[in-house]
């Protein structure tokens, strides 16, 4: 078990929680229910996953929830390329989420790979 207030990419999720929340504030109130709510909930599903996994009793569930994060990431980067395509977002804010996202992507996956080797 551990804090998940201390993990690294913890801290990362959640800072890419706020640039999804400042970023979506941004668009017509037309797309609330739609692509941004959408989107806010994946950014804060990722980091909640982590959270929750790290309190779980076993490797094999901090794993699970970890995979759960991954697929999250995954998710609020589709969304944000769906944004771009639409013109909601700018090609530049598409590359640093892709980059943040990417970061995120690469801190998470040597972390599953070393819970299921325990």
């Amino acid at each position: 078990m551990q804090n998940f207030n201390e993990l690294r990419v913890w801290q990362r999720t959640r800072v890419l929680v706020k640039q999804v929340y400042l970023l979506t504030t941004e668009w017509p109130n037309s797309e609330k229910y739609n692509l941004r709510s959408q989107m806010e909930y994946s950014a804060v599903s990722g980091m909640s996953s982590i959270a929750v996994g790290s309190g779980r009793g076993s490797d094999i569930d901090y794993a699970r929830f970890l995979n759960m994060s991954l697929g999250s990431a995954h998710r609020t980067e589709s969304q944000q390329i769906v944004l771009c395509d639409l013109g909601n977002s700018s090609e530049d804010t598409l590359g640093q989420f892709t980059s943040e996202l990417s970061e995120i992507v690469r801190m998470i996956v040597p972390l599953i790979k070393k819970l299921r080797n325990n």
